[in-house]
């Protein structure tokens, strides 16, 4: 699906790096063409300051949304899912991000999952990047305690991954 939309902006990089960023950060498009969060409209100008680009080409992004019934239906229903990604080190939580070969492979969520919970490890947060509309999606989960050394090479030793970081 990302590899879709990008399409339809391909004459154009300055949009996709628009389109991306509306991806990326769950911002929605309303119906006046507005870039929002929930109810905040994010100004144009902001938006282009970010990825250094005119803001006449924000306007003209999310006029092409508007105009494209497909498009209008994807980001006018996309929202942002609060992380505590960024937050983990204020809160003393621990941000384990797992690579994989294949990110649309069966039951790689579970298999990590399920091996944290047989060690008696609480899973805070899980965010799995959509392969659809990222370039390189990445199994992110925040838990409230360290992981013990062997369990990290349990997990890197399982065929689907490619690599762990720990944050």
């Amino acid at each position: 699906m990302f590899d879709e939309i990008m399409e339809k902006f391909e004459g154009s990089p300055s949009q996709q790096r628009v389109i991306r960023l509306l991806l990326e950060r769950g911002f929605s498009v309303n119906d006046e063409g507005r870039v929002v969060s929930g109810g905040i409209e994010i100004p144009n100008t902001g938006i282009a300051r970010e990825i250094d680009v005119d803001r006449r080409v924000v306007d003209s992004t999310t006029d092409a949304i508007l105009d494209d019934d497909e498009l209008r239906r994807i980001f006018q229903n996309i929202s942002q899912v609060p992380s505590l990604m960024d937050l983990a080190p204020v809160l003393d939580l621990t941000v384990v991000s797992v690579a994989v070969t294949d990110a649309e492979e069966e039951g790689i969520v579970a298999e990590i999952t399920g091996r944290l919970a047989d060690r008696g490890i609480s899973i805070r947060q899980t965010i799995s990047e959509d392969p659809e509309f990222t370039d390189e999606p990445r199994l992110y989960l925040v838990t409230g305690e360290r992981l013990p050394g062997d369990l990290i090479n349990e997990l890197n030793d399982l065929a689907f991954v490619r690599s762990i970081e720990l944050q």
